[in-house]
């Protein structure tokens, strides 16, 4: 179990993104790549988006959290910011998994882009077939 005081390190990914965050007890605070979240992410549903984990285990304005982030676009970096951060809540305090798990945030979002296979146009696309 780790302390209350400590600080929590946790690693969350989505498609190519990956996310390393270190939780701090503090007054909310989020710093992405060196930059406030808002200004990071450029819509506000990605800001949304994150902020869920908080909404969901009721830490709303008690962690600070400083994330580095890199791979994949946008949407994956939020997402993998929001994994990241469901499991660094749940490494500090093991009694948030239960709403968090409920909330379907402790499982990574398996899927991934589909490799494009030789002889076609895209993963899944043909080329348009021709009788004569």
């Amino acid at each position: 179990m780790v302390k209350k005081s400590d600080v929590v390190l946790a690693t969350g990914r989505r498609k190519c993104a990956v996310a390393r965050v270190r939780l701090t007890p503090g007054s909310g605070n989020i710093v992405v790549n060196g930059k406030p979240m808002a200004d990071y992410f450029p819509s506000e549903s990605l800001c949304g988006f994150v902020n869920q984990v908080f909404t969901v285990s009721e830490t709303v304005g008690k962690f600070d959290i400083a994330a580095n982030c890199d791979g994949g676009g946008m949407a994956g970096q939020a997402g993998a910011l929001r994994h990241g951060i469901t499991r660094a809540l749940i490494a500090y305090d093991e009694e948030l998994r239960a709403a968090l798990k409920k909330a379907g945030m402790v499982t990574r979002d398996a899927r991934v882009k589909e490799r494009k296979k030789s002889g076609q146009p895209g993963a899944r696309r043909r080329f348009q077939f021709s009788k004569r």
